[in-house]
């Protein structure tokens, strides 16, 4: 049998699901994938991700990576993914890869958006996919704030702080505000990459400075000196989408 490399782009709603990473116990879009995939191959196969979403974070355009035999083309294996996989769970695209493509290691870059729903009342049908905050929040003092984030800094005090990494200098290439209709804020965030809980904990702490709590230069004094404990709240992981990857 021939082996073929094949890059795979999905999205899914991860309101009911422990996210990405397979687990021993719930559904991970990780196992989903593996278990679709070796249904159609005939045997086991590993599915590696962009980026690990964690339980309750939105996909639009996730890309994953995977070893197969079977001789399906594209579009004819698409429809027999879907087929397999649940509804919150869809292969938009399919496509031979080179051998050394890998779906993490390969990436440049990837984009996130978070989503802010700033009125009185939850419209229902957004409810699992956007933060409700129904008091004002001063937009002007949010932006001014972010601009702190550009660039290259050291995020330790925006990660999660029961996580190990081999360096928490990250380079963000674009950070900024959008609103859409009158009461959906929207932070679109794009980098080289992200620790866990990262993008989160800055929404939580921009949030924070748009409540009036914190002055919007706390984000330049919370790179310069990161400690987890003085920046704000992780945001809800329900508003959370990854939105592109960059190769």
């Amino acid at each position: 049998m021939t082996m073929r490399n094949v890059k795979l782009t999905v999205q899914y709603d991860g309101t009911d699901l422990v996210g990405w990473q397979r687990q021993k116990t719930g559904r991970s879009v990780q196992g989903l994938l593996e278990e679709a995939l070796a249904a159609i191959d005939g045997a086991p196969v590993t599915v590696h991700g962009a980026g690990r979403t964690d339980a309750g974070v939105h996909a639009i355009a996730q890309v994953a990576s995977a070893r197969v035999t079977t001789a399906l083309e594209p579009p004819t294996l698409v429809r027999a993914l879907n087929a397999k996989l649940p509804p919150d769970v869809r292969v938009d695209s399919v496509a031979d890869a080179p051998d050394d493509f890998h779906a993490r290691f390969s990436a440049t870059g990837k984009s996130y958006e978070y989503r802010i729903w700033n009125g009185p009342a939850m419209p229902p049908f957004i409810r699992l996919y956007a933060w409700h905050i129904p008091e004002p929040l001063d937009l002007g003092a949010m932006r001014e704030a972010t601009r702190a984030i550009v660039g290259e800094h050291d995020f330790a005090g925006f990660r999660n702080a029961r996580s190990v990494n081999l360096t928490t200098v990250r380079r963000v290439r674009a950070a900024s505000w959008r609103v859409s209709g009158e009461s959906l804020l929207e932070f679109e965030i794009s980098g080289e990459g992200f620790m866990r809980y990262m993008v989160r904990s800055l929404v939580g702490t921009l949030v924070e400075v748009g409540r009036g709590q914190r002055p919007a230069a706390d984000l330049g004094r919370l790179l310069e000196t990161p400690d987890r404990s003085a920046a704000g709240r992780t945001a809800p992981a329900h508003g959370l989408f990854l939105v592109k990857v960059a190769y």
